[in-house]
């Protein structure tokens, strides 16, 4: 899976938010606010990881049997597809 083009993920104040770039900006005009989690996921996205991979990694990462991690992956990669 890969991120969409013209978004970013920076650092404001503390908080990590996702934030349109470029033309993106006049098709999405807020930001999305990651947390530690999400900002997890959202570095594995960029290398290309497939869902699978996700929840491994949060299996790997934290305490969460598998199919746990993948309703998580699930919930967070639709809340990307609505930016």
């Amino acid at each position: 899976m890969k991120i969409k083009e013209n978004f970013a993920l920076r650092q404001v104040a503390g908080t990590w938010v996702v934030l349109p770039l470029a033309e993106e900006t006049l098709n999405f005009n807020g930001m999305l606010t990651l947390n530690e989690t999400g900002v997890f996921l959202w570095h594995l996205l960029e290398k290309g990881s497939t869902r699978e991979d996700l929840a491994t990694a949060l299996t790997n990462e934290y305490e969460v049997s598998f199919e746990d991690a993948l309703t998580d992956v699930d919930a967070y990669l639709a809340r990307l597809k609505q930016v």
